[in-house]
């Protein structure tokens, strides 16, 4: 059997003396679509944070495809890797975030075309030619020279989600990517997550949508108290959980 594309074990991370997450072990399977939910506050977005090294660990550790995210190891002991090698392995792991992100003062072609120039060293004339065809993909295409600020919240997010496979990821990580969205914008940027999680690309997706978790996810972890409290098949988890936090938390976005 292959490995899995995610997997961390025993991961700690606090702010302060604030434990944000306690020992948190996962496995996330090559093309799978798990999503991460529960109670704001319970260590979702760190996590993700976490396993793209935007946040460094405490303890135990993150591995994508094999690899062990943001350190080297020798004699059991970490140590963490220069900022090269950080980006290297970033670049390899597309994150999606709830506000966009998006330059400003560059087109949504421009936008999506920026890492693939920069960190890929792609000619102009591919990284436009891949641009226009990510757009297209996210139902864009009429948009490529747009701006940001004449582009609707959905739109924006579309573009986001295109330039993060720009770099053609291993994995994709979205942080709540419909949060900042009003509701009538949801639905769009849904179904191009959804369209995705049939393409076989690995994703871990942090959303509080129970309907979309059940048709595009896989599987469901669900977080509470900075802990992992519950995690299995999609349908299992939110159609018969097993603990009664998950069976409160689930009670409460139904």
């Amino acid at each position: 059997m292959s490995s899995p594309m995610v997997h961390a074990e025993a991961v700690v991370k606090s702010f302060g003396r604030t434990p944000v997450l306690r020992g948190i072990t996962l496995t996330v399977e090559r093309g799978e679509t798990a999503c991460i939910m529960g109670p704001s506050g319970s260590g979702k977005s760190t996590l993700l944070r976490c396993i793209h090294h935007l946040e460094a660990i405490e303890a135990g550790r993150i591995y994508v495809d094999d690899e062990l995210v943001g350190y080297s190891e020798r004699g059991g002991k970490l140590r963490e890797l220069g900022r090269k090698e950080i980006c290297r392995q970033r670049a390899q792991m597309g994150m999606v975030f709830q506000h966009f992100h998006l330059f400003p003062h560059m087109t949504a072609l421009k936008n999506v075309m920026e890492a693939p120039l920069r960190v890929k060293k792609l000619r102009p004339d591919e990284a436009a030619r891949a641009g226009l065809e990510l757009l297209d993909r996210v139902g864009l295409a009429d948009k490529a020279d747009s701006y940001p600020r004449h582009l609707s919240g959905g739109q924006q997010q579309r573009v986001a989600i295109a330039r993060a496979l720009a770099m053609r990821p291993k994995v994709l990580l979205f942080d709540e990517p419909t949060s900042a969205l009003d509701p009538e914008l949801v639905g769009e940027v849904l179904s191009v997550i959804r369209d995705l999680a049939h393409t076989g690309i690995t994703m871990l997706v942090v959303t509080h949508e129970i309907g979309f978790a059940r048709e595009a996810g896989d599987s469901v972890i669900v977080m509470d108290q900075s802990s992992v409290i519950e995690a299995g098949p999609a349908r299992d988890v939110l159609s018969n959980p097993l603990h009664e936090r998950t069976m409160k938390f689930l009670s409460t976005i139904l």
